[in-house]
C-alpha cells in the first residue's frame, strides 16, 4: 500500500488513544526535514493581522499569501479532472510523512499553515468530500486530538480538494469563536433545545448563522447532526451535500460542535473586477472568526461592512434558518424547549 511509505511511525492510532504527542513529534520531524513546511511555518511569525470589533465579538483578518492556493482554487469538475489529487498518498511530496489513524485516515502537517500547528487529515481512500457517513470520524478525531479543533469544509464551502474526503485541524486558542463561545451563547442565543443528553443552540445574531451542539454523548450528537443535515439537504435538493462548515472540539469532557449552514459558495466580491474585488472564499476558519486574505490589497481595504456583507451573502437566509429551528423543535427527543427573546 502506498500510504505505508508515508508513515512516520508504523503503528495505527485509534479513537481512544491520545494522538497529541505523536502529532507533536510529526510536526518537529516535518519542520526539520521538509524545507517547504519549515519556510512557511517560520513565515507565520511575520503574518499581518487586523481586528474588527462588533457587538460583543471580533473578526480578525489575516494576510497570508501562501493561502492563495486554497482561496483561489478552481473546484469545477473540469479543473479537478485535469489535475492529480494532491491528497492521495501516491501524489504527496516525497518529504511529507504522516500518522495512520483508525486505519482510515492519514494525519499530515499542512505545509501552507494558518495556525501555528495546522493539520490536514485525508481519508486513505479517494472519495468525494461528503460528511454524512463520516461525521462520527470527526468526533473521534476531536476526542483523540485534545489540543486541536477539528474542522470540515464542504465541497462548496472552502474545500480546495472537493474530490478527496478530508478534515483539517488547528491548535486550540487561535479562533476567536473559542473564547467568545460562552458569552455569545449567553447573549445571542435565540433558542435553546435541551434534553437529558445535551443541548442545541440557534444563534442568528452573530453576523453568520450558527447552530451549536453540546454533549458528552456521541450517539446524541450524531443523531442530532443527522437531523440538521437532512433538513438542510431538503433546502438544497440539487446539491450532493448541503452547504455547511463545521468545527468540533472537546472542552470539560463535552464535545462542542459548531455548524455554520450556508446558501452560497463564494460572495459577489470574489468575482468582481478591479477595486471591487475581494479574493475571499470563506471556509471554517473564516466562520470561526479569522478572515484569510491572500492578497495584500484585500487585507488593506477590507472593512467591517464588507465582512458583514460577505457573511450575509453566504450564510443561510433567516427564513430557512427559522424553518430548520422549527423542524428540530418538533422532534420528540427534546423534552424541554426554551425560547429566549433578544432585547
Amino acid at each position: 500500500m502506498e500510504f505505508q511509505e508515508k508513515l512516520l511511525f508504523n503503528n495505527n492510532f485509534e479513537t481512544k488513544s491520545n494522538v497529541d504527542e505523536a502529532v507533536h513529534q510529526l510536526l518537529l520531524h516535518q519542520l526539520e526535514n521538509w524545507e517547504l513546511a519549515k519556510k512557511n511555518y517560520t513565515g507565520l511569525n511575520s503574518i499581518l493581522e487586523r481586528s474588527f470589533k462588533y457587538d460583543g465579538f471580533e473578526i480578525k483578518v489575516q494576510f497570508n499569501p501562501e493561502r492563495i492556493r486554497s482561496s483561489a482554487a478552481k473546484v469545477d469538475q473540469k479543473s479537478i479532472s485535469e489535475r492529480k489529487c494532491f491528497l492521495c498518498s501516491a501524489h504527496l511530496p516525497i518529504e511529507q510523512k504522516g500518522l495512520l489513524y483508525n486505519n482510515r485516515f492519514l494525519i499530515l502537517v499542512n505545509p501552507f499553515p494558518i495556525f501555528s500547528r495546522h493539520l490536514t487529515i485525508p481519508a486513505l481512500q479517494h472519495r468525494p468530500q461528503q460528511i454524512e457517513s463520516d461525521f462520527i470520524s470527526m468526533l473521534d478525531l476531536a476526542e483523540s486530538l485534545n489540543d486541536y479543533a477539528i474542522f470540515y469544509n464542504g465541497p462548496k464551502c472552502g474545500a480546495s480538494a472537493p474530490d478527496h474526503f478530508h478534515f483539517q485541524a488547528g491548535n486550540k486558542g487561535f479562533l476567536p469563536i473559542e473564547s467568545e463561545f460562552k458569552r455569545i451563547q449567553s447573549n445571542k442565543t435565540n433558542h435553546t433545545l435541551k434534553s437529558k443528553n445535551g443541548q442545541i443552540c440557534f444563534i442568528n445574531d452573530y453576523l453568520r448563522k450558527l447552530i451549536t451542539i453540546e454533549s458528552a454523548d456521541k450517539v446524541y450528537i450524531s443523531e442530532t447532526f443527522n437531523s440538521i443535515y437532512n433538513t438542510l439537504k431538503g433546502f438544497f435538493p440539487q446539491e450532493d451535500e448541503p452547504l455547511l462548515n463545521i468545527l468540533a472540539y472537546k472542552e470539560n469532557e463535552k464535545f462542542i460542535i459548531q455548524i455554520f449552514p450556508r446558501q452560497k459558495h463564494r460572495p459577489d466580491q470574489f468575482y468582481a473586477e478591479g477595486e471591487k474585488q475581494l479574493l475571499i472564499s470563506p471556509a471554517s476558519v473564516d466562520f470561526g472568526g479569522v478572515f484569510i486574505t491572500p492578497r495584500k490589497e484585500d487585507f488593506d481595504k477590507i472593512t467591517a461592512n464588507d465582512i458583514t456583507d460577505i457573511f450575509n451573502q453566504v450564510s443561510l437566509d433567516t427564513n430557512r434558518f427559522a424553518e430548520l429551528e422549527q423542524n428540530m423543535q418538533s422532534l420528540k427527543d427534546f423534552n424541554n424547549y426554551n425560547k429566549k427573546s433578544i432585547i
